[in-house]
């Protein structure tokens, strides 16, 4: 099995930042794209921000220029760093993956448990 861990949500003020970790174990050969979902009250999943293997970004119109990620292949871990927090910014965070495991173990796609971002006005 895989299993996504994600970290560093919390409370914040608006305007103020936080940074997501997700960290990947089990048996896995590479991953592909690792990205960041959120799921706001009573709102349907979006994509925030995505990165491939090379190093390729994709954010969100909404987040552009606030947030940034980034990815440690060598630990299998994909960061996401937010500032200039909004109250709309409020969501569960998921973390998300595409990973490439060796015969005879199929590749997966894995999505973490999700970790709470409140951001208050």
């Amino acid at each position: 099995q895989v299993q996504l861990v994600e970290s560093g949500g919390g409370l914040v003020q608006s305007g103020g930042s936080l940074r997501l970790s997700c960290a990947a174990s089990g048996i896995i050969s590479s991953i592909n794209v690792m990205g960041w979902y959120r799921q706001a009250p009573g709102k349907q999943r979006e994509s925030v921000a995505s990165i491939t293997s090379g190093g390729t970004t994709n954010y969100a119109d909404s987040v552009k220029g606030r947030f940034t990620i980034s990815r440690d292949n060598t630990k299998n871990t994909v960061y996401l760093q937010m500032n200039s927090l909004k109250p709309e910014d409020t969501a569960v965070y998921y973390c998300n993956a595409a990973v490439v495991r060796p015969f005879p173990y199929r590749d997966l796609e894995v999505w973490g448990q999700g970790t709470l971002v409140t951001v208050s006005s």
